[in-house]
């Protein structure tokens, strides 16, 4: 789960970087010692207070050293599928939540059943689980809201919406009365897409007895497309790439007057540090993604981590402790506290209390409706560059038939995501 694709996949940066409790992250170390326990955390995902107080209290009451081994995103499939093929290298590992699935398919991560009745977030839940069987544990959240600029609304006149309909009004008067850029969308952030596919109850794919089928080629799905170009005429980005590549935080929003934009919160802290960094100062709005009506939000790409354990654990003992405690209602709570950016929690009985118009607290609004891409070995197959998803809705931007494309492109992700 590469943090630019949080998009793809994504996961917020949260406010502390993560610094290794045992050696710097390379893959060496590991586990199998009755005294010790390995345990990997991916760049990024944890403060350090939270991760020291973890394991000082796991080690006062275990008498068990933890070592805490960073991991870069880049190149971590190939690493887990070591580690998680040899005997001792890890016990305890975060995962990125559409990573988990594949894993627990081929045998690398250890049953949990004896967690499954603690109160985790249903839609989390989805994620760490095979056939009602729990192969991970949900760890943390996070989704895209839309991210604007206050001066520039209160110039246009226009107003925080509720529905997509007042969405698109407000774009318009930013058009009309402002010489901004209305949004800033990309015609290829197939997240952002998926969310309103989702909206009009489709998918991107099906499953279709004991395989996926591509379902791209339905109502539901060009109703979704629809409403995506509708919103990317407002911007003057290019059709044929994603928020990625320029990076929108970054390369794009401090160096264009642009109204608005959705994002992750790793992404708004980007772009105010760097908007500070050239001698300005952002006034960021930021609110959920709105629905058709006003009682429904918007879906929304759920990102984030879970936690597991190695099948080939060297310690499979305490990493089962290890985990029980890290998420535990205690540790989760803190968890959530020490993140000011914004977390989405694991658990129902952990609550979350961002500050009033804040990042996070349009993040947590849309917490309950956030989707999912196919939860399958296959679906990395799908996200491989060229993307049928990507490239389908270039055409549709383009105005090339959005049914034959759509087919065309239902016939490759059938292929690629039956492809273990």
């Amino acid at each position: 789960m590469k943090r630019k694709l949080i998009a793809a996949v994504g996961v917020t940066a949260l406010t502390a970087a993560l610094a290794a409790c045992g050696d710097d992250g390379s893959g060496g170390g590991g586990g199998g010692d009755s005294d010790s326990l390995t345990v990997w955390l991916m760049d990024g995902s944890a403060p350090q207070p939270w991760v020291d107080e973890l394991t000082a209290a796991f080690e006062e009451e275990h008498g068990v050293t933890v070592n805490v081994e960073i991991q870069q995103w880049d190149g971590i499939q190939d690493r887990l599928t070591t580690a998680l093929s040899e005997d001792g290298t890890v016990d305890v590992l975060e995962l990125g939540n559409t990573q988990t699935v594949g894993y627990a398919n081929t045998g690398g991560l250890a049953e949990l059943s004896e967690l499954a009745d603690e109160p985790w977030s249903p839609n989390m839940l989805e994620s760490a689980q095979i056939d009602d069987t729990l192969y991970a544990v949900p760890w943390y959240g996070a989704n895209r809201v839309v991210i604007y600029d206050r001066g520039l609304w209160e110039e246009a006149g226009a107003e925080v919406p509720t529905t997509r309909d007042e969405w698109i009004a407000a774009l318009e008067l930013i058009a009309e009365n402002t010489e901004a850029e209305p949004i800033y969308l990309p015609g290829q952030s197939y997240y952002v897409m998926g969310g309103f596919v989702a909206d009009e109850g489709g998918a991107f794919a099906v499953e279709d007895g004991e395989e996926w089928t591509g379902s791209l080629a339905t109502p539901e799905a060009e109703a979704g497309m629809e409403f995506y170009a509708r919103l990317q005429e407002f911007s003057s980005a290019p059709s044929d790439i994603d928020e990625a590549e320029p990076q929108q935080s970054v390369d794009i929003v401090p160096n264009q007057e642009i109204a608005s934009w959705i994002g992750l919160g790793w992404e708004a802290a980007g772009a105010i540090a760097a908007i500070e960094e050239a001698g300005g100062e952002a006034d960021f709005g930021y609110f959920p993604v709105p629905g058709k009506t006003a009682d429904q939000l918007g879906n929304v790409f759920l990102g984030g981590s879970n936690l597991a354990i190695s099948e080939r654990a060297g310690n499979p003992e305490m990493a089962r402790e290890f985990l029980r405690l890290a998420t535990s209602q205690e540790f989760a709570q803190k968890f959530v506290d020490a993140n000011g950016d914004g977390v989405v929690p694991n658990r129902t009985d952990v609550v979350a209390e961002p500050e009033p118009g804040s990042f996070a607290e349009a993040m947590v609004a849309s917490a309950d409706v956030g989707f999912l891409p196919p939860l399958t070995t296959g679906w990395a197959n799908v996200e491989t560059e060229p993307n049928p998803i990507k490239e389908l809705m270039t055409k549709a931007i383009n105005g090339e038939d959005y049914q034959a494309a759509a087919e065309e492109a239902d016939a490759e992700i059938t292929t690629r995501i039956n492809r273990e």
